[in-house]
């Protein structure tokens, strides 16, 4: 495995979701290294969620990524693929404003749920110059495959993404699956994948390498 950097200076970060916590959730670890990097600038997308839950995700941003802007839509949740034209409306509009990101964190292409499976495969249509990397989302259907690329998560950053989950979504901490255990224990088994303590992964269809000298 070769370690790859992204370049130095001043970065900007596209987060789209079909779910208020989804972004948290999958690549909340790597906003979380990013905002100690400093120098980088978020906006998120979210395309449904009630005004509790849009509240929610609103204070996540913030914690997770101090600065970065919001953008809500409230179409139905689990019905995107019906309103696809209106998901890639969106898109477009989203970025408008956030015409060259260096980075687009999106759902995966084969995520088993349809909403942020269409998510995943718009995304690279809509951005065609930026890194996209794919997050997951484990959950009930059982459907985590196996990543390209990982982000190693420090200790504190890991623990602290569940501290900023558990303080900010709180409409979702009676749910079953909703705890530390599940959070940290994915992280690490991503982490002993790629030799680190904790991570979080993701998958890369299309990537330009630049091997020039200086």
């Amino acid at each position: 495995m070769i370690p790859l950097s992204l370049p130095a200076g001043p970065l900007t970060v596209a987060c789209v979701a079909a779910h208020p916590d989804d972004i948290e959730i999958g690549c909340g670890g790597t906003l979380l290294t990013l905002a100690e990097r400093g120098s980088v600038s978020g906006s998120w997308l979210t395309m449904t969620g009630s005004p509790e839950r849009v509240a929610e995700a609103r204070d996540a941003a913030e914690a997770f990524l101090p600065g970065a802007t919001t953008v809500f839509h409230d179409l139905p949740d689990g019905r995107l693929p019906e309103h696809w034209g209106a998901v890639k409306s969106a898109l477009h509009a989203f970025a408008e404003d956030v015409p060259t990101p260096d980075l687009v964190l999106v759902p995966r292409t084969d995520d088993a749920h349809q909403d942020h499976r269409l998510l995943g495969r718009l995304a690279p249509t809509v951005w065609r110059d930026a890194l996209v990397l794919h997050y997951e989302i484990p959950k009930w259907d059982g459907d985590i495959g196996r990543p390209n690329t990982y982000v190693a998560v420090a200790d504190d950053l890991a623990r602290r993404k569940c501290e900023l989950l558990d303080a900010h979504y709180v409409s979702q901490k009676d749910r079953d699956w909703w705890d530390d255990e599940y959070f940290l224990g994915f992280m690490r088994v991503r982490g002993v994948e790629c030799r680190a303590r904790y991570a979080e992964a993701f998958t890369v269809d299309k990537l330009s390498l630049g091997l020039a000298a200086g």
